[in-house]
């Protein structure tokens, strides 16, 4: 079972050419079923146990909060969530459709959004990084084959090469001013199979629905950048706070290369 977490998963050019070109893709088969079922396990047991907001009634939250219990960088106290979040499989596919001889873990992250749960605003995940390169990609790994009545991410065609918005993190705001600029693109939101993945860049703009089911919506995401990317200058709060928690010790305008961003995929 961990083997397979490392096999290739080859990528045709017409694969890459649609990530590049619309800013993201679902991939069939990414994962076994008993692949996805022994991590999701060891995940979900590891989320329920670090849950922030377990004493948090839902209604008592806000938008954010409402929107997904969100457990970061599970990898470094779990060694099972380690095993999956290594995968060099995931991470040679995202190699693969950007084009990059090598990728780094920026951090990883679960999603797990519950029965009641709200939807997740508009917005791109790169604002929060102070990271250089476009070259940036988020794994989307649900644990469940996932109806649209549970909140599958959803996304706005081609949106990374709008540069409008970036400024807006995941608010109401968001919700609702980048919804009239996303007007104008195609909407792509779909059920994912179990064993689909989704990987989009940093700077495609997506959103997910409620989770209108009587089940979680249990997702765990990993977030890549292209070896070699430098560290931006800080334009705001979450840069100099994702910079602390996820580049210690790396400056400005130098490689973001620290000892939590290993290289998971190299081309040989």
């Amino acid at each position: 079972m961990f083997e397979s977490l490392h096999t290739p998963y080859p990528i045709s050019e017409e694969q890459r050419y649609s990530f590049q070109k619309n800013g993201y893709i679902r991939l069939k088969n990414v994962l076994e079923p008993d692949v996805l079922s022994y991590y999701g396990d060891a995940i979900t047991k590891f989320v329920l146990e670090k849950n922030p907001l377990q004493d948090v009634p839902l209604e008592e939250r806000n938008t954010y909060q409402k929107a997904f219990i969100q457990v970061i960088n599970l990898w470094r106290e779990d060694e099972t969530a380690r095993e999956f979040v290594f995968s060099k499989r995931l991470a040679q596919i995202v190699g693969d459709l950007m084009g990059c001889s090598g990728v780094r873990l920026y951090h990883d992250q679960a999603l797990y959004k519950e029965p009641s749960g709200g939807f997740t605003p508009w917005h791109a995940d790169q604002y929060y990084w102070p990271l250089e390169s476009p070259n940036t990609c988020t794994a989307w790994i649900p644990f469940q084959a996932t109806p649209l009545e549970m909140g599958p991410l959803a996304f706005a065609v081609a949106s990374h090469a709008l540069t409008e918005g970036r400024d807006m993190g995941i608010s109401d705001d968001s919700e609702r001013l980048i919804a009239e600029m996303m007007a104008t693109f195609p909407y792509d939101v779909a059920p994912f199979d179990l064993g689909e993945v989704s990987f989009h860049y940093g700077w495609t703009y997506h959103r997910a629905g409620p989770n209108n089911s009587n089940q979680p919506r249990k997702v765990m995401t990993m977030i890549y950048f292209e070896n070699g990317c430098r560290v931006t200058p800080f334009k705001r709060y979450e840069h100099e706070n994702d910079h602390a928690n996820f580049l210690p010790g790396t400056k400005v305008g130098e490689a973001a290369a620290s000892e939590l961003n290993p290289i998971l995929y190299e081309r040989t």
